[in-house]
């Protein structure tokens, strides 16, 4: 398929939701048209579709903390966490509130905007629900976005989060729906929908993604991307992982993915999810500073930052805010920037 052939495909899904007050519905044939694009093409289409809802020089930084680590009941076969793997991680409790608060401040002071904090549960019980929300409006009243991973949630944990200030929560699809049961068999993929519908209709931001690079072919990948884009509405925060093979785990042995079949999939999430905040997450280490900032030009506006992720090693801060100054790009939140005062501040750039 041409791009011109991509682009009538996809438009005319567009305008035959808008026409009907829905948001536009992507065919996973639409979405793996975009990723059948010549590189130059996609990523051209993708820069055009980032500059008209955010600032294309601004990255925002989110830090991460494991505020649980280790010995969760579920068998995610990319997971270092999970009890049904021997790959050498000790199963600790629920860090205290003070450790985690901490924690928080240092982010704060390194530059982060969002602290993300994540247990490795199945579902928290609910014990758990008063250190937690303790430390959501602990971390909230320093300033910070806050943000939970913590399995699945019932309504009412998640209007407790929700009351306690959490502005998002994160639940990710992992893969597509035909590559789920290769992954995961202790979780469907409607218990991962349906706990999204709970944050929802709590009034917490979605922050939802998925992990690329386990042995799914492209199509596979467009149907996940399909999955989130046809979300109503689509996820506010949009993480794109690349996987880590982790010894010990069943993807051990997986080949490497392509690079540029992960700047391909940033280019597609930007292109069907444009307004949303997409970061580069797990498996960024693998990239080196070129295939990082390609990324960057998809339509990637956010990244974790600091030395370490749940379990995994992260591109050092200090290497991070190198990158960062030599292609001129700024460290802030993520704040979608008006069509006409994006071109003005372009203006102005170029006037000056």
């Amino acid at each position: 398929m041409t791009q011109h052939q991509a682009e009538t495909a996809t438009n005319a899904a567009a305008g035959a939701a808008n026409a009907a007050g829905a948001p536009a519905r992507w065919r996973v044939a639409d979405v793996a048209a975009l990723y059948d694009l010549p590189f130059n093409d996609l990523l051209f289409r993708a820069q055009q579709v980032h500059r008209e809802h955010f600032d294309a020089n601004a990255v925002q930084l989110s830090t991460l903390l494991s505020i649980k680590t280790g010995g969760c009941e579920e068998d995610c076969g990319y997971c270092s966490q999970s009890a049904h793997h021997d790959t050498g991680l000790k199963a600790e409790k629920l860090m205290d509130v003070d450790t985690v608060l901490e924690a928080a401040r240092a982010a704060k002071a390194n530059g982060a905007t969002r602290f993300c904090m994540g247990a490795a549960w199945r579902n928290p019980k609910e014990r758990h629900m008063e250190p937690l929300t303790a430390m959501v409006r602990g971390v909230k009243e320093m300033g910070l976005e806050t943000c939970m991973t913590l399995g699945m949630l019932e309504d009412a944990q998640a209007k407790e989060l929700a009351g306690a200030g959490l502005d998002y929560y994160n639940h990710n699809l992992d893969t597509s729906p035909e590559f789920y049961g290769q992954i995961i068999s202790t979780r469907t993929y409607q218990d991962r929908l349906d706990t999204l519908e709970r944050v929802r209709d709590a009034g917490i931001n979605v922050c939802c993604g998925g992990i690329i690079g386990m042995g799914e072919s492209r199509r596979e990948r467009a149907g996940l991307i399909a999955q989130l884009a046809n979300m109503n509405p689509y996820p506010e925060s949009v993480p794109i992982n690349n996987l880590v093979a982790i010894e010990g785990t069943p993807l051990e042995k997986t080949e490497p993915l392509d690079p540029l079949e992960f700047v391909r999939t940033i280019a597609v999430a930007r292109i069907t999810m444009p307004k949303a905040v997409v970061r580069l997450s797990a498996g960024r280490q693998q990239l080196d500073d070129g295939m990082q900032a390609l990324c960057f030009l998809a339509g990637a506006n956010s990244i974790f930052y600091g030395d370490q992720l749940l379990t995994t090693s992260n591109p050092q801060a200090q290497k991070d805010r190198t990158l960062l100054a030599r292609l001129g790009i700024r460290a802030e939140a993520a704040q979608q920037m008006p069509v006409e005062t994006a071109q003005t501040c372009e203006r102005a750039k170029t006037a000056n």
